[in-house]
């Protein structure tokens, strides 16, 4: 029996029952998109050629924000507010790797236990590996396979360094910026960039003896924010109160959300960043895949030990070091 057309049929299945709801197809669906496995990218692909066209009706949405300012707390918030409302919520967590390892915690079900056992819901950790941007290296393709399944609202929870988790804003329709009540010393602890990418700033922890102190931090990122340049013509980024403890403020965040998507849908940006994120994913890949072949390729493979080696003593400049070793690469593959 031919094996190709067998793995074929089994891809195939596969996108039916994603199609029609299966939470434990979906996952597995995800797995074969995460898989590092040379064997797995062909079916992986043919997965999300075969869903790409069932997906692109949710509204993706990504939350930053640094370790502590209650990402997971507030995620957990939204989400059961919004099942109660019968949407229904994907959240993609991405966690943090270690670098000598590549191993992760994957913890943020444990730390949304409502959430994680309401049907409505679907909630997946991934490794973020040694991908940057405070993403996973298959954050998009996740977000196809769940909204294909029927999932109307993905949330993408970054992996929290503060400071470099701005591929996300590539990925998703709305970028919320999550922090917490600590006035200037905070406002100086985040980047202008991360700023400048926010369509909703969220202060946290508005309850009980922070409320004075998260106030005084709305007022001060409201005018920070007054003096960035909008990133869209057709909105202006906001600063709302929220207490995830007490619910307070959640339904006022809904209300951003769907005005944004007004606003940009009747400005036309909404489909032409949906556009602009398609082109950006299809170099990302070629950047993903040229890397790859350059480290698989058998003449480059034993030139990049004796290259870095010339790098690392200061013996080749690292500009002349890459052209060659492109040189090497283009030349092997004529």
């Amino acid at each position: 029996m031919n094996a190709a057309p067998a793995k074929d049929r089994e891809t195939s299945a596969l996108a039916a029952q994603v199609r029609a709801g299966d939470r434990r197809a979906l996952a597995k669906a995800i797995t074969l998109v995460e898989s590092q496995r040379p064997e797995d990218e062909a079916a992986a692909a043919a997965l999300i050629h075969s869903l790409l066209p069932h997906s692109g009706n949710a509204v993706r949405i990504g939350l930053s924000g640094s370790p502590g300012v209650g990402k997971s707390t507030f995620i957990e918030a939204l989400g059961t507010w919004l099942t109660a409302k019968k949407h229904r919520v994907a959240v993609l967590a991405v966690d943090p790797s270690s670098r000598r390892s590549g191993g992760s915690i994957l913890g943020d079900k444990t730390r949304m236990v409502r959430l994680a056992q309401d049907p409505n819901a679907f909630i997946r950790p991934s490794p973020a590996g040694a991908t940057l941007g405070g993403v996973a290296r298959r954050t998009r393709e996740a977000m196809v396979l769940v909204e294909a399944a029927g999932f109307d609202v993905v949330l993408v929870e970054t992996v929290g360094v503060g400071q470099s988790e701005t591929a996300v804003a590539d990925m998703v329709d709305m970028f919320v910026v999550l922090v917490s009540p600590g006035g200037g010393d905070e406002l100086q602890g985040i980047k202008r960039g991360i700023m400048e990418l926010a369509d909703l700033v969220v202060v946290t922890k508005a309850d009980g003896d922070l409320v004075a102190a998260a106030n005084r931090a709305a007022a001060e990122y409201k005018g920070a924010l007054h003096i960035l340049r909008p990133k869209w013509k057709s909105w202006s980024a906001d600063v709302r109160l929220v207490s995830s403890t007490e619910g307070s403020g959640i339904a006022e965040v809904w209300a951003d959300v769907q005005r944004f998507r007004k606003s940009m849908t009747a400005a036309g940006d909404w489909d032409a960043h949906r556009r602009e994120q398609r082109v950006n994913w299809l170099w990302s890949e070629l950047r993903e895949g040229l890397l790859a072949s350059l480290s698989a390729d058998a003449r480059s493979a034993r030139d990049i030990a004796r290259i870095e080696a010339a790098v690392a003593n200061g013996e080749t400049a690292p500009v002349a070091a890459a052209r060659e070793l492109l040189a090497r690469f283009r030349g092997s593959r004529a």
